[in-house]
């Protein structure tokens, strides 16, 4: 099934949804992200207690939220009680954690393009990796005009168990292999999830590492960029896309140094 294509760049991907324009990983920070133009979001992907898919980044509720300790015991019926924005700011206050259903319904209506990071609970690498591509195989296949997610991960059990059922359903969506470090074995490694592309720290990128990402066939996105000289250097490298905490930073990089 071929899915449209997008008019829009899809180099600049908020981070978290709204950068540090709003608090990540909630709703709010999607439409805030909008707001400021962009269209392609990177978000954060776990398991509640009750096997529901939400957004959150740590494995713990305490810095993002007004709860504390472990995420993972949580029922979803109750973290939708939990206060995820006030700790940004008292105009956010009461804003609640997003499910993945949510986002994925934002990026129908707005035909956004989504990073979908799995970020397992410890212990739940493979259940995570299968139930996020189980459910963005089952929507990319309802919305065939909007511009296919893409699934991400730290983690290569969540990376293999996602590319497993998306094959059980004859599903092509893209996977990525994240990495702090571009080593020798990290292509590899890639080609062994059958990943369409690697992200890396922007400060392990440079022309050969570009060169060698594109000669192996993949794409090469580079996290988290906040400045612009950094931007328009990685981007004149050919670098695939940029997730940034700074909604102003393509203007800013667009401007001559």
């Amino acid at each position: 099934m071929t899915h449209a294509a997008e008019p829009f760049d899809r180099r600049w991907i908020a981070h978290r949804g709204g950068g540090d324009a709003a608090p990540e990983n909630t709703l709010a920070a999607f439409e805030t992200g909008l707001k400021a133009g962009f269209r392609a979001f990177e978000c954060d992907v776990k398991l509640s207690a009750d096997g529901v898919l939400w957004l959150l980044h740590d494995d713990t509720l305490d810095r993002t939220t007004d709860a504390r300790g472990p995420a993972a015991p949580w029922r979803w019926d109750n973290l939708q009680l939990v206060d995820a924005g006030s700790w940004h700011g008292a105009r956010f206050k009461g804003e609640p954690p997003a499910s993945l259903d949510a986002v994925l319904d934002f990026a129908a209506r707005h035909g956004a393009w989504l990073n979908l990071e799995i970020k397992p609970n410890p212990g739940q690498d493979e259940a995570t990796g299968q139930a996020v591509a189980q459910r963005a195989a089952r929507w990319a296949a309802q919305h065939p005009q909007a511009p296919e997610p893409l699934l991400s991960s730290f983690s290569l059990p969540a990376l293999r168990a996602a590319r497993q059922a998306l094959a059980a359903v004859g599903s092509a969506l893209p996977l990525a292999l994240l990495t702090e470090e571009y080593g020798a074995r990290t292509l590899q490694t890639a080609r062994g999830v059958h990943a369409a592309a690697v992200h890396t720290a922007w400060q392990q990128v440079g022309a050969a590492v570009v060169q060698a990402v594109h000669a192996a066939g993949l794409a090469l996105r580079c996290y988290t960029v906040n400045d612009a000289a950094q931007a328009r250097r990685l981007l004149a490298l050919g670098v695939d896309g940029l997730f940034t905490d700074r909604l102003d930073l393509p203007r800013a990089a667009a401007t001559p140094a």
